[in-house]
């Protein structure tokens, strides 16, 4: 596909450079009167602050997701280390206007409904009403560099101005709103950067290509979906960069140049930038809170307040030595035995082993040989560390019984084996006996506290130790379920590491000794976020959606109030903009297909028609490509997904809407053989989709706006009548 916003000439010998044609020229747009331009800019920038600052403070309580990420902000400001399965730029961000507005960190976030009260929640939701104001701009200025139309600018500037679910989604505390300034930042500066294709190297050609790059890191540093922009600049590059390869007037030298800008600013810029946010993120966020356990051990003892940081203890793992045992799953738990036996006809009848995520003495496990009853505490005994491949019993500190699996079936995972305590002061058989095992490493290495990712094989049945993540019912006391698996894919679910080591015979040493690199760290928490995005499921009386549900507006999603007496506030697309958008798609692709053959055929086209072929193949390509880009992977994620996803990709359909509206208008227009009536159709046309889109916003206003009374179904609700789908619950 063509890069957007750069007419190019055919390559051929005598081209020396890509040039944008002026006004008027054959095969692009005319552009608008310069005179109207920042008068136009300056009214749709004036609506769109208008529109997401109007009741900007109401409800005074906690919406929505608000609990989430407004407390992560809070979080932020106390220097409290959380979790989240987002990368933390958002969230930096919105702490950042709350302590910059005089926000203390200290309202609890608890649940939506949650009065502020005192507490100063307005710089917060501010900040987001501002970017979320900014995207309207964004989009008027990509359209008009796209198709050269004012019109067609304007009509996508209306589109997001009124749109009640962009405006509802601006005016909280949410990431979406920063997520979409970052998206709109990179397209727009990638079709500024195609604008200057004519002078490569300039200052302003320099500036639009770094700036894209800084988007791209702001995109990817608030969600992992704003991987679909990087894609979308990621094609455009290409194809930009092929272009150029094209031109037998252009050196390899100069090709190499625009490579390497590329790979600079696209690559390198964005991956510095993204890796410092994870940088302040993890100075920020320097004390124990309660996003520890999802990490390792030796993160924690990097965290003020952790019982781990500053602690000193044995390096290597020897036999007799007591131990903590970490399943390495995110929110695995501890290694963890109790008195209380299974209870009839769950497996055999012998003592609970399962996961704890808490401290506590039951967590405590002895590692002895597994052929010999030595006393290993004896002050004169020699010590023996415990390497690679050995075999080993693990004996419960509190019980005396040894870490024991059989061939009966685990409690709650069918397949599994379960894993029980069993023996007297331990004394068992022969399926106590474990197999310990680090990952990468080679037989007869030492075992490091900390750093070792170690797995535990039956060595009876050669299953593999491990925690399900299940919930036990309450004879297990709600913990997790541990099991011993036989199929031996290696998942973080079966591996473990050592946390706490007491061995009175060994020399501590400070974990700092230990301390992971901020590399390991960096990799480390990637990998804890996108195990937890993909464990994402939803909360009981949770509103989940399809994505096929997304472009037609099927379900909204409650941010306020469920009674006639609750101040109500419901997330859903202005519907006749989201008809009209969904509408559109369909007539971009039959218009486009026609084109596109009428092109190809030969068929012999007035200049004009010319000029609006090519900005419907190249400006409209360039949009619905993006659009398929954020929509199109939803269909293929195994995670929850939510009405609100699809704000990204409405953006597109948004922009195509006004680019495909303005064309058709011009063609039509173009029918018509005396200008006055031309002009009479195409500003009629264009005066009636805005009419149109203004009194649609009119009559669903409250719901952005906020409702109170009775519900839509009651024939005295302002709102009766307006219920169009069964689906919709206002």
């Amino acid at each position: 596909m063509p890069a957007a916003g750069a007419c190019r000439a055919a390559p051929g010998p005598q081209r020396q450079s890509r040039r944008l044609p002026g006004p008027g020229a054959p095969g692009c747009p005319v552009a608008p009167p310069a005179a109207a331009r920042p008068a136009a800019l300056a009214l749709v920038t004036l609506l769109s602050f208008a529109s997401r600052f109007h009741r900007l403070p109401e409800p005074p309580h906690v919406c929505w997701d608000e609990t989430h990420f407004g407390k992560m902000g809070s979080y932020y400001i106390n220097r409290t280390f959380f979790f989240d399965v987002h990368p933390p730029l958002g969230k930096m961000l919105i702490g950042l206007a709350g302590y910059l507005s005089g926000y203390d960190g200290t309202f609890p976030f608890q649940k939506p409904g949650d009065r502020y009260e005192q507490h100063n929640y307005m710089g917060m939701r501010g900040f987001c009403a501002f970017l979320g104001s900014c995207l309207v701009p964004f989009a008027y200025l990509t359209v008009l560099e796209l198709s050269k139309s004012l019109p067609a600018a304007l009509l996508t500037a209306f589109i997001l101005i009124f749109d009640t679910g962009c405006i509802t989604l601006s005016q909280y505390i949410l990431l979406d709103p920063i997520l979409m300034f970052f998206v709109m930042g990179a397209v727009l500066s990638m079709v500024k950067c195609n604008s200057c294709a004519d002078r490569p190297f300039s200052v302003s050609w320099w500036f639009w290509l770094s700036l894209t790059g800084v988007n791209l890191a702001g995109a990817m540093g608030v969600k992992f979906v704003g991987l679909f922009v990087v894609l979308l600049v990621g094609l455009n590059t290409i194809y930009d960069l092929w272009d150029l390869l094209g031109n037998l007037n252009l050196s390899l030298v100069v090709f190499g140049k625009h490579l390497l800008a590329r790979v600079l600013c696209l690559i390198l810029l964005p991956l510095a930038l993204y890796t410092a946010m994870f940088a302040v993120h993890f100075a920020v966020l320097n004390k124990s809170g309660p996003g520890d356990g999802f990490f390792s051990s030796a993160f924690q003892s990097q965290l003020i307040g952790n019982n781990l940081h500053n602690v000193s203890v044995p390096e290597h793992l020897a036999y007799g030595s007591v131990v903590t045992m970490k399943n390495l799953r995110m929110a695995g738990g501890y290694l963890h035995s109790h008195w209380h036996l299974y209870p009839e006809g769950v497996g055999a009848r012998q003592q609970q082993v399962t996961a704890y995520l808490h401290k506590d003495l039951n967590n405590l496990w002895i590692i002895k040989k597994h052929d010999s009853d030595t006393d290993l505490s004896d002050p004169l005994s020699p010590v023996e560390f415990v390497r690679h491949g050995d075999i080993i019993r693990l004996e419960h500190k509190e019980t005396s019984r040894n870490l024991h699996s059989h061939q009966h079936e685990a409690p709650l995972t069918r397949k599994h084996f379960q894993v029980t305590g069993y023996g007297i002061n331990g004394t068992g058989d022969s399926n106590d006996f474990w197999r310990i095992e680090v990952v990468g490493r080679k037989a007869g290495k030492l075992i490091k506290v900390l750093r070792s990712q170690v797995r535990l094989t039956h060595v009876a049945t050669g299953c593999v130790l491990g925690s399900s993540g299940k919930t036990l019912p309450k004879w297990g006391w709600e913990q997790v379920e541990v099991t011993c698996t036989p199929y031996l894919k290696e998942t973080p679910n079966s591996l473990w590491n050592v946390e706490d080591h007491i061995n009175p015979k060994l020399p501590n040493i400070s974990l700092d000794v230990l301390k992971p690199s901020f590399a390991e760290i960096l990799l480390e928490s990637h990998m804890v976020m996108i195990r937890g995005n993909s464990g994402l499921k939803p909360k009981d009386n949770e509103v989940t959606s399809k994505p096929w549900h997304w472009p037609i507006n099927y379900q909204g999603l409650r941010f306020s109030g469920v009674n006639e007496t609750d101040y109500r506030v419901y997330l859903l697309g202005n519907p006749v903009i989201w008809w009209l958008n969904l509408v559109t798609i369909g007539l971009y692709l039959l218009i486009a297909a026609c084109t596109a053959v009428t092109l190809k055929r030969g068929v012999q086209l007035t200049p004009e028609l010319k000029e609006l072929s090519r900005v419907m193949l190249r400006g409209g390509g360039q949009i619905t490509l993006g659009w398929l880009l954020h929509y199109l992977p939803f269909f293929m994620m195994g995670r929850v997904l939510y009405f609100h996803h699809y704000f990204p990709a409405m953006l597109f359909s948004s922009m195509l809407t006004g680019v495909t509206w303005d064309t058709l208008l011009k063609f039509c227009a173009g029918l018509l053989s005396p200008s006055t009536t031309a002009r009479k159709v195409y500003g009629g046309g264009f005066l009636a989709l805005v009419l149109l889109i203004v009194y649609s916003f009119y009559l669903f206003h409250p719901l952005s706006y906020g409702m109170k009374g009775p519900m839509a179904s009651d024939p005295s609700s302002p709102m009766a009548g307006l219920r169009w789908m069964d689906s919709w619950e206002f």
